[in-house]
């Protein structure tokens, strides 16, 4: 397991799945890559996971269901789930769309994907959590007033934040 930021991979198509995780690691180096074509399996490997903050590339229509119903399926963990997903799909349509627009998720492929398309999204979710790092690593003050803000945040019990 990778202490990075880590892209998984959820498609039923086993050749898509690859070809996916081939582009990826041509350009990724954040994190490690994961594939998984059964939703059921990557849904428990996600709830097991340590980390709660990933890069999700899900195609809209799995086998068993739909790639949306998978992330509500795991969203109490990843509580950024949907601003960290690409969804993917060789079916798009303005349902699809909608779908997406009403998930508030701001990323959706069409299959085949162009490489280039897939790395802009990826590099898009990314640069949120490397700037904020960034961010946090170069200045103190900022560093400390997140502290702040944390503690005041778990030490209000009318509050959701988690511990």
């Amino acid at each position: 397991m990778s202490n990075g930021l880590d892209v998984i991979i959820i498609d039923d198509d086993s050749a898509a799945c690859e070809s996916i995780a081939d582009i990826v690691n041509r350009f990724y180096s954040w994190g490690d890559v994961f594939v998984f074509t059964d939703d059921e399996e990557a849904a428990l490997y996600c709830m097991n996971r340590k980390s709660s903050i990933a890069i999700f590339i899900v195609d809209v229509f799995l086998a068993d269901k739909s790639g949306f119903l998978f992330l509500d399926t795991i969203s109490g963990k990843y509580k950024t789930i949907h601003d960290d997903t690409i969804m993917i799909t060789g079916n798009s349509n303005d349902d699809v769309v909608d779908m997406c627009v009403a998930a508030e998720i701001n990323h959706l492929l069409e299959k085949p994907i162009r490489p280039y398309a897939l790395q802009l999204a990826v590099r898009a979710i990314a640069s949120k959590y490397m700037k904020f790092a960034n961010r946090l690593l170069k200045n103190k003050d900022f560093l400390d007033e997140c502290k702040n803000v944390i503690g005041a945040f778990n030490g209000d019990p009318d509050l959701d934040c988690p511990q």
